[in-house]
């Protein structure tokens, strides 16, 4: 096999890049000694050339600030998911049915639910907008005192139609944080933290289902409104912390090139991603890549103006696949999780038993997001999605078959049916939160160019939006007349979306931001995204 060398690798791979670029990858290559060179394939030359001269550090200040700032927008996504866990429990309390649901039908039931995404439905409107006109912190600051706001209405319901507004102001602020959050994570992370820091976040939905439901489960006995109240008003205490912290952080460099802030952008990458050289290879390239993709009078200087979604191929392609991560996260089974005291129901279990389940589950989920997340720098995205789907499938089809059967079997019940149902939804939970919850953050943020990634990101939640409100509204009323068979709608749509994501998915890994702007407007992205190039490696770790 011919090796190729490293300089003609990046003229194929990023044929825009300057030429004092080019310049430092061949001095580079020519400075080591051709036995001591190898040959590798590389997505992006240019990325190998840098990354083996600029090393960051985890353990310095300004690493620490990095973090800090991926753990706030960590924070907000809590807020999801303690509103997950939440619903799935408070409406299983008697109290809460006695104030709030008595004598409600199930379509009444799903518009509580639902109203939660009706809000963030409407939110996409002025989400991304506020993302591109405040900034990324203050997107998140914004949504953040809307949140606590809510909790307040919320937790002080006395009827149902204040619960409902309650419920309407959280959806609503919901955007603004999903908006911002991941895109704030995406645009501060060093390239080579990317999918890490990015993954990170949305774990953060467990950090907000594992305390509701420990929450829930500990007030459940309360023998008065304050065993709903109090889980309602702690959903407030991560937006209430994020809003604090958030005023200290540094502002996202790609945000600040957007606004013609170029000073500040290289002096944050300067800071945060080279060890303070001014002239480390990496921050060289990045901020070429800045220059090269970010138009300061692009359509996200016009609140009005979503036409860098649609107006081309590569924008429309972009678009697609962040829309497609919007119905793939919240519609392959998941949504279920807000009616889990049901399924535990058909197979028998009663009202502790199912609240007790509810928590293990969710532990179970969180685990499958951490190893998801802490191997997201690594994982080929479409291989994830596309085998990910398809375990997800099984474990739903298994999980109905097996409450068939202990529904069928009534005064012969075996109870390691009912076992294996449980162990069937608790392995659904734990490979959704290995394959979705990490590329629901991940995924869009990587497809959408830095100029239409806050709309765009804005875009991705309409469609979560709706694929919510599809689950929580018509949930309840399917439950009732279905029942346990509810889940096969769900295991067929997943393997409808195996062969969808194996047809269109677009690899992202191991590709810059702004390199993937040569992937999108090629005429098949799919292809274009696999390949790789022939370079020769001159360090000990690519």
């Amino acid at each position: 096999m011919s090796q190729v060398p490293i300089t003609a690798a990046i003229e194929k791979d990023t044929p825009s890049l300057s030429s004092q670029q080019k310049e430092l990858e061949l001095s580079h290559i020519e400075e080591v000694p051709a036995h001591e060179r190898r040959a590798v394939h590389v997505k992006n030359a240019a990325w190998l050339v840098a990354k083996s001269e600029s090393k960051l550090s985890p353990w310095t200040k300004e690493s620490a600030v990095l973090f800090l700032c991926c753990f706030t927008a960590f924070l907000t996504t809590a807020v999801t998911g303690y509103d997950g866990t939440l619903m799935t429990s408070i409406t299983g309390m008697p109290y809460f049915t006695q104030t709030i649901n008595q004598g409600a039908a199930p379509s009444s039931t799903g518009l509580i639910f639902s109203m939660y995404q009706i809000g963030a439905i409407v939110s996409t409107l002025f989400a991304g907008p506020a993302a591109d006109r405040l900034g990324r912190r203050g997107g998140l600051m914004l949504g953040c005192t809307i949140v606590v706001l809510g909790a307040i209405v919320i937790c002080t319901s006395h009827g149902r139609s204040q619960f409902i507004a309650g419920r309407f102001i959280l959806g609503f602020a919901t955007t603004f944080l999903i908006v911002s959050g991941p895109t704030y994570c995406v645009e501060l992370a060093p390239p080579q933290w990317r999918g890490r820091m990015t993954a990170f976040y949305n774990t953060g939905w467990y950090s907000g289902a594992i305390p509701a439901a420990g929450v829930c489960l500990g007030t459940l006995n309360i023998p008065s409104d304050w065993s709903w109240r109090i889980p309602l008003l702690i959903q407030g205490i991560p937006a209430l912390v994020c809003g604090c912290i958030v005023l200290f952080l540094p502002e996202s460099p790609r945000f600040l090139a957007m606004t013609g802030r170029d000073e500040d952008a290289m002096a944050f990458l300067v800071k945060y991603h080279g060890n303070g050289n001014l002239d480390d290879p990496l921050v060289k390239l990045e901020f070429d890549e800045f220059k090269e993709s970010i138009q300061t009078t692009g359509s996200d200087k016009r609140w009005w103006d979503y036409s860098d979604l649609y107006k081309t191929s590569n924008a429309r392609w972009r678009t697609a696949m962040a829309i497609g991560m919007g119905i793939t996260g919240n519609f392959s089974g998941n949504g279920l999780q807000y009616f889990a005291l049901s399924i535990y129901e058909a197979l028998g279990y009663d009202t502790n038993q199912q609240f007790e389940l509810n928590l293990g589950c969710t532990f179970m989920a969180a685990t499958g997001s951490f190893f998801g997340m802490s191997l997201a720098d690594v994982m080929p995205r479409r291989l994830v999605l596309v085998c990910g789907l398809f375990f997800l499938s099984c474990c739903l089809f298994a999980n109905g078959a097996l409450s068939h059967a202990w529904a069928t079997s009534l005064g012969h019940e075996n109870l390691n049916v009912a076992r294996a149902g449980v162990a069937s939804y608790f392995l659904f939970n734990m490979g959704g939160g290995f394959t979705i919850t990490p590329m629901q953050s991940v995924y869009p943020s990587e497809c959408l160019s830095t100029n239409a990634r806050a709309k765009g990101q804005s875009v991705y939640n309409f469609a979560t939006g709706i694929m919510s409100f599809i689950n929580l509204y018509a949930g309840p009323v399917a439950l009732a007349n279905i029942q346990y068979n509810y889940v096969f709608f769900f295991a067929a749509f997943d393997v409808f979306q195996v062969i969808m994501w194996y047809l269109f998915a677009v690899e992202t890994l191991g590709r810059t931001l702004e390199e993937l702007d040569e992937i999108f407007s090629a005429k098949y992205p799919v292809t274009a995204s696999k390949r790789k190039n022939e370079a020769e490696d001159v360090t000990d770790d690519v």
